[in-house]
This record gives structure tokens, sequence and C-alpha cells, in this order.
């Protein structure tokens, strides 16, 4: 059975190199009529072509089409010839037996979405740092999942109409969950790296996200999601205080950041 890991990247090489740099360990006995590893590289000037071609033959560059993750993640899978899709984010480390874990769960051929688990690579230091982690499952992060390509196609991929980065990934999972069950393998671990947010970069695109989802779902306007969204709001100005206090208010400009955009959330 041919497994295809699609790695999405754009501008960041150094990252990728220790991806890839651990993923050969994992598939350097491997035979190679069972998996192949795709780079779908959405740089500008394919940024990411000559480090593949000089350094990892094993892997297989593809031109991105420059439309952001979602987009790219599509394009990977598009052009994959697997009949399982492994998602893997170019600055996660995957962990010893990693596609192993994987692989076993897939030869039982019971399950159309696996889902790794995800952990940081330290203990937070600030607020403003973030990973996604995932030890209990009921995330699908997309950094690390396996899902069969027919049902990818089926679900009718990643939704390119997100205006940011924010919620593509959660939109998918509610998708996913409206037809089957997500199987989590916490043995199929990454380390994702913390890094510290820019503060109001990307806020503005942040919220038009947000809507797009509430607006995608039919929640705009609701009493019900309003409310929940009040709760969001009240609930986070204390939770998050006393984490941010917790580190000595190092990050407090994201903290006011996170309680301005919940506060957004409840009128839009």
């Amino acid at each position: 059975m041919l497994t295809s890991i699609i790695i999405p990247t754009c501008n960041r090489n150094d990252l990728l190199s220790k991806c890839l740099d651990l993923l050969y360990v994992e598939v350097e006995n491997m035979d190679r009529s069972t998996y192949e590893v795709i780079v779908t590289d959405d740089n500008k000037n394919n940024m990411a072509k000559s480090l593949i071609q000089d350094n990892y033959p094993w892997v297989s560059w593809i031109e991105g089409p420059k439309k952001g993750p979602a987009t790219n993640r599509n394009n990977g899978a598009e052009k994959a010839k697997g009949e399982w899709l492994i998602f893997l984010d170019d600055d996660c480390l995957p962990q010893k037996n990693w596609i192993a874990s994987y692989f076993t769960v897939m030869q039982l051929n019971q399950d159309l979405v696996l889902e790794g688990s995800t952990n940081a690579d330290r203990p937070q230091q600030r607020f403003d740092e973030e990973a996604p982690i995932n030890l209990d499952g009921n995330k699908l992060w997309s950094c690390n999942f396996a899902i069969r390509k027919s049902f990818f196609i089926q679900l009718g991929g990643f939704d390119e109409s997100f205006p940011f980065a924010a919620m593509e990934d959660v939109d998918f999972y509610t998708r996913v969950l409206s037809q089957t069950h997500i199987k989590f393998i916490p043995q199929a671990l990454v380390i994702h790296p913390w890094r510290q947010i820019k503060s109001f970069k990307s806020f503005e695109k942040h919220l038009k996200s947000q809507k797009h989802f509430a607006k995608k779902y039919g929640l705009l306007g609701k009493t019900d999601y309003r409310w929940s969204r009040t709760k969001i709001f009240v609930g986070g100005i204390f939770i998050d205080l006393k984490k941010l206090l917790s580190f000595s208010m190092k990050g407090w400009i994201f903290y006011l950041e996170k309680c301005v955009l919940n506060f957004c959330m409840i009128f839009i």
C-alpha cells in the first residue's frame, strides 16, 4: 500500500531540513514502494527546490500554487499517488516510529482519518508563544494527521476561501466529524517548537477568517453564538490573565490582542 507524506513549505528551508533529516531516519530502511514524500513549495521563487534536489533525492519537490497553506496542502494531495495521505508541517520534528505507528493502524483497513499527537520542545516561557499541542486527540491539527485520499477528495479537501491561515483546519475538522470518527494514534508523535507571535500583525485577517467560519456555518447574528462568544470573552479575561501573570507579564500585548479579538467576535 503506497502512502503519500505531504509537507507544505514556504520560506523555511532551515526548518524543512530538520524535518526531512528526522524523516529520513524513519524511511531509510523502508521499502520505497510503500511510501512517497512530497514537498509542495509555496515560495514565489521556489526556494526549496535546490535544497531538495541537492540533498534529498528520495523526496519529490513540486511547485506550490502560491495561494496560502490550504491551497498548498490541496496541491500536494492532488499530486499524491498514495491510498493514504499523511500531512506533516515543515516546522515539525517527527519522532521515532512516527510513520510506523500510522502504518500499523492503516493495515487494519477500518478507519478513514487518523490523528497523531503533537507536543512542544520545551515548557512555554511567554504568553505570546504558540504551539499546536495535542496530547489527547480530538483536535485534528493539520500539522500531523493521516486520511484516506478517497475520503479527502470526497470532503473537497481544505477550504481555500479562508482569508487567513487560522480557521481552515477547524473547518476541515468540523466537516470530517460530520461524516466519520477520528482515531487518535498517540505514538505518531511530532515535536512542534514554540513560536513567538507578532502581536496585532495579522489581527484583521484573523478576524476575517473567524467571521468567514461563522458565516459558513450559519452562526452570524445568532443569539446562542453571541452568548457563547460573550462567555469566551469574559472567561478569557481572567483565565488568560492568570496565565499571563505566571509568565511575569511577558507577552502582554498578545493578551490584549486576544481580549480585543474575542470582544469583536461577539458582534460579527
